[in-house]
């Protein structure tokens, strides 16, 4: 299991946000799963989670294209309109498992549970903080040489790997599967 802790280490204090024990306590996901946005919490991650946002609401009020609605855990970059949703990460009362959710609702699989989205957030999220190919870069003008661009791909794909062994279901297919795009996606 993620700490609190470990998760500052490498994200900072003002980056990991607890949820409100009152605010989550209708929710029907299980006590396991309430206790870890509470004591552990939630970091932002370049790239992947600019605000962690958990929803007050005892029923799910995150909308997907498929009609079933998830409880909030973030709230990302909106789009291109005011009218746009924005990019969210939400579990569901159901099964517990985490999904992140696109305009206009496409919810792709992320984790099978909270517990194993907090624990590859956390790997994912130290590996890039620690990495110098992939720490985010001084501006958008500036690009990696072709070597760097090969050790970085090398670098994604041992991340690929060892995500893949905390949760081997978040890699069992490619489309609709949010952890290997964004490995797949992360130069381009």
């Amino acid at each position: 299991m993620v700490t609190f802790d470990q998760l500052v280490a490498w994200a900072g204090a003002d980056n990991v946000t607890r949820a409100d024990p009152e605010a989550g306590s209708g929710w029907r996901i299980s006590e396991d799963m309430k206790a870890l946005l509470v004591e552990v919490g939630v970091p932002a991650v370049a790239r992947l989670i600019e605000q962690v946002v958990f929803q007050s609401e005892s029923e799910p009020a995150l909308n997907t294209a498929s009609g079933s609605p998830l409880y909030r855990l973030t709230l990302d970059c909106g789009g291109d309109g005011p009218t746009e949703q924005p990019s969210s990460f939400g579990v569901d009362p159901e099964t517990g498992a985490v999904f992140y959710v696109m305009p206009p609702g496409d919810a792709w699989f992320a984790n099978s549970s909270i517990d194993l989205w907090l624990r590859t957030l956390h790997h994912y999220g130290q590996h890039v903080s620690e990495s110098e190919l992939l720490a985010e870069p001084a501006g958008p003008e500036e690009y990696l040489s072709e070597e760097d661009e090969e050790r970085a791909l090398a670098e994604l794909a041992r991340i690929g790997q060892e995500l893949k062994r905390i949760d081997p279901a978040a890699f069992d297919g490619y489309t609709g599967f949010v952890w290997p795009e964004l490995l797949d996606r992360w130069l381009y």
